[in-house]
């Protein structure tokens, strides 16, 4: 099933970003059903946030295929963008610290109705209009679990007086106003107390048990449970020892779990560098130069991924 009312199906395959000075990420492998959670993994500069935007259509692939609700990418990049919504991206989807709690929900709110409507909804009388707004909103709040009573000034107060969780919350409900089958999520847990993370994942399971597909990059993926598709950006473990060696096996992607085993599906992906690296490896490059080879990779990779994120518009 590609997508539910709430919710899209998303699949990669051999799916990657290139930027001018070396690949994003590539060869990521992924399948997830309708109301799921896929968590991306990886260290700092793997194109953990380039993935997340190639897959909600807001950066061009340059290798492999991936679909978003049965739209093929990058063939119907603006039509994933009106599917999906990110909710905290910095420098591409953030919260102003200068607004109130307010002001924001005001603005995304008045948005999605110039917007996000129909020109019949845009030809309602006023009073109708600002309802079915305030509907939307409250939805939202309650669905991102923000209660705006708690808040030290409560709607007036300034996002710059936000604990992080609770921008977290904010972040979601604006992005759930606009009723996305997918919602993104950049750095889920940056800057968490172990109880803060615990309720950021308890937060994205619900929005994704009530059917709305989460894609979250995370430093720790949550606790096992069903419904989690795991993703790794990076060099994978395996590759980092000679093939072979002891206690090691081949890399695996799209692993699918027992029907009645609990553990998360794990699709991974790899950053190589050059295409060259990978030739020297078929034509009989040694474990351990395979190995020193890998890990001169980082460099590279996370220059690739700066560049591919400065092209869509994150300096």
């Amino acid at each position: 099933m590609d997508s539910t009312p709430h919710g899209a199906a998303v699949t990669a395959a051999g799916f990657g970003v290139k930027g001018p000075r070396g690949w994003a990420f590539r060869d990521i492998d992924l399948t997830a059903g309708p109301g799921s959670v896929i968590a991306v993994q990886g260290p700092s500069g793997s194109g953990r946030t380039c993935l997340l935007l190639a897959l909600t259509g807001r950066m061009k692939s340059a290798a492999g295929t991936a679909e978003v609700g049965g739209l093929p990418l990058p063939k119907k990049m603006s039509a994933v963008r009106s599917v999906t919504a990110l909710a905290h991206v910095p420098g591409v989807a953030e919260l102003d610290p200068a607004l109130t709690v307010g002001e924001h929900l005001r603005e995304r709110a008045l948005l999605q109705g110039r917007f996000g409507g129909s020109l019949r909804a845009l030809l309602r009388p006023r009073r109708e209009r600002r309802a079915e707004a305030r509907a939307l909103v409250d939805t939202a709040l309650t669905a991102a679990g923000l209660d705006l009573e708690s808040l030290p000034k409560g709607i007036r107060t300034s996002v710059r007086d936000l604990e992080r969780l609770e921008a977290l919350r904010l972040s979601v409900a604006l992005a759930l106003i606009g009723g996305p089958r997918l919602l993104a999520v950049d750095d889920t847990d940056l800057k968490l107390s172990d109880h803060e993370r615990a309720a950021a994942w308890e937060l994205l399971r619900g929005l994704a048990a009530a059917g709305t597909t989460v894609l979250a990059v995370c430093s720790e993926p949550p606790e096992e449970g069903e419904g989690v598709v795991l993703v790794h950006t990076g060099s994978r473990p395996e590759r980092d020892a000679p093939k072979g060696a002891p206690g090691t096996s081949p890399a695996t992607t799209d692993a699918t779990p027992p029907a009645d085993s609990k553990s998360p599906k794990h699709n991974t992906g790899s950053t190589d560098s050059t295409d060259s690296a990978d030739h020297a490896d078929s034509t009989g490059t040694t474990g351990n130069e395979s190995t020193k080879r890998d890990k001169q990779q980082g460099p590279d990779d996370e220059e690739g991924a700066a560049d591919a994120l400065a092209e869509a518009g994150r300096a």
